[in-house]
């Protein structure tokens, strides 16, 4: 049985049932009728019906798809055709809450949220009323004059972080957040070098460049001066890792003898760190950036104690300590607000961008009052950082996520989504990991368990495209691309939980009749 509280837009309701089994669905009949169906022994032939929705979006009456790629190949960055995800592109005409609709007016369950970006919901009401209302009164000022939502919006943000993170410097991105948090770091200690793990993503500014640990957010150009990558404690995919290290509903199918309170991955991944710092850095380092779970890299976990004593490492070698909540932040791992605290860590600084905003182009340093003081030697100067608009969208998804109870709806409906998804796992041999908290999930594809081989890009994508013809999109990412990202908006239920395990379960079902 399960029984979860859902609270979105001030309704609550608790809704009982019997835990989903993911062969068993409503599936539409060529008539449009309902019927159940088993999956297991009779694959289905229509697609999973999806949830309900009482919103209406706007008829679409803009350009088309054809001339909308036409720009895209000939004025946009090229880049863009570069990151377009599908072989059949979705073209996004408006979102409401978990929904997105293309200019056909298909509707699709985003579980992805604009990568881990849409916190509260596409157009909440609430967030979309206070920018309105901020909008009427002041688009644009400078910190150099005091204005309200600034000062409304430092407090209300360091509110939510423990002693002694108290100081906001508010900027435009996550990259940025980081750019700054590496010259606070090198100012504050005197030191140079900063170390990350391998496969991590920090941005891809020319600083950050050297934090993120992936060969694709690379060019050949020198960046990164200083910036050294030790290997991520991964507990699936690296060399060590048993069945009890991860602080997730799921551990992995790795087997191991510790002992209750011993875990001999961590102390093999802590020696690889001792090991980093007898060889490739100084005695004395600047910082050491970690995302509490490792977002572009694939969701990656640590085994539980591995923060904790990395960070002890790293203090005593005269770094600062820096949590990357850019993606684990603002209740998204669903047992805390921030990723670091399921660490029990106290970092030195905290980055974070994307859910702070619900999408709007925000990023923040947060950090102590003796850093600080460090760094305003020199002038630091930011236009658009604490623009009005921004303050007030950030004040309301603070606000927002209070009164929705969207913190304990990432616990709840991503604990149910994992718990689900690693039957999906024990039934299918390509599935090779699960893991995560709240509704920050990986799911790791393998050739199969035994060799822990990446499945091939090709089929990784014919997945990932059966999934989104079906109506859901998801992410992919990790080193090799092999891990589908679930990080939704923090507003989805139960039955959109079912609908994406009905729709997940097909598309492996299609693929391994095809294989």
């Amino acid at each position: 049985m399960y029984k979860v509280v859902s609270c979105v837009s001030g309704r609550c309701a608790v809704l009982t049932g019997q835990s989903f089994l993911p062969g068993l669905a409503k599936f539409h009949l060529a008539s449009g009728a309902l019927c159940q169906k088993s999956a297991i022994r009779y694959p289905p032939t229509d697609i999973p019906e999806m949830p309900p929705c009482n919103f209406k979006p706007e008829e679409y009456k803009g350009m088309s798809k054809e001339r909308m790629m036409e720009i895209r190949k000939l004025n946009c960055n090229p880049m863009t055709m570069k990151v377009t995800y599908y072989k059949k592109p979705v073209f996004i005409h408006q979102g409401y809450m978990q929904w997105l609709w293309d200019v056909d007016g298909r509707r699709y369950l985003d579980l992805f949220a604009g990568v881990a970006t849409v916190s509260v919901g596409h157009c909440h009401p609430k967030v979309t009323a206070a920018a309105e209302q901020q909008m009427k009164r002041l688009w644009h000022t400078t910190n150099i004059y005091v204005y309200p939502p600034l000062h409304e919006y430092c407090e209300k943000l360091a509110s939510y972080l423990p002693d002694p993170l108290k100081v906001v410097y508010l900027t435009n991105s996550g990259s940025e957040a980081n750019d700054l948090a590496m010259l606070m770091a090198r100012l504050h200690t005197g030191n140079f070098d900063i170390i990350t793990f391998r496969g991590s993503y920090h941005g891809g500014s020319p600083q950050t460049m050297g934090l993120t640990s992936n060969a694709a957010y690379k060019y050949p150009i020198a960046n990164g001066l200083g910036c050294t990558n030790t290997m991520c404690p991964d507990v699936f995919r690296g060399p060590w890792g048993g069945s009890h290290c991860r602080d997730s509903p799921v551990q992995t199918i790795r087997e191991c003898s510790c002992a209750q309170g011993h875990c001999m991955a961590n102390e093999q991944y802590i020696g690889q760190l001792k090991e980093t710092f007898a060889t490739s850095v100084p005695s004395r380092i600047a910082a050491f950036f970690g995302e509490p779970i490792q977002g572009v890299g694939g969701a990656v976990q640590y085994p539980k104690n591995y923060l904790k004593e990395a960070y002890q490492l790293v203090r005593d070698r005269g770094g600062l300590c820096i949590a990357d909540e850019v993606q684990t932040g603002f209740g998204r791992t669903g047992s805390h607000f921030w990723g670091f605290q399921g660490h029990d860590v106290i970092p030195d600084m905290v980055t974070m961008a994307k859910g702070i905003g619900n999408g709007f182009p925000m990023g923040a340093v947060v950090t102590t009052p003796e850093i600080a003081a460090s760094f305003a030697k020199g002038v630091h100067f930011n236009t658009f950082g604490g623009n009005p608009v921004a303050c007030a969208v950030a004040s309301s998804v603070l606000d927002t996520i209070k009164e929705n109870g969207t913190q304990q709806i990432s616990l709840d409906v991503g604990t149910y989504l994992m718990t689900e998804l690693a039957k999906l796992r024990d039934k299918y041999e390509i599935i090779g990991d699960v893991r995560g908290k709240g509704l920050q999930i990986g799911v790791e594809m393998v050739k199969d368990k035994a060799s822990r081989d990446l499945l091939p890009p090709e089929a990784m994508n014919e997945i990932f495209e059966n999934v989104k013809d079906m109506g859901v999109l998801i992410g992919k990412g990790g080193v090799y691309g092999q891990t589908f990202r679930i990080k939704p908006p923090m507003c989805i239920t139960m039955e959109d939980a079912d609908f994406f395990l009905a729709v997940f379960n097909k598309a492996i079902h299609n693929y391994m009749e095809r294989r």
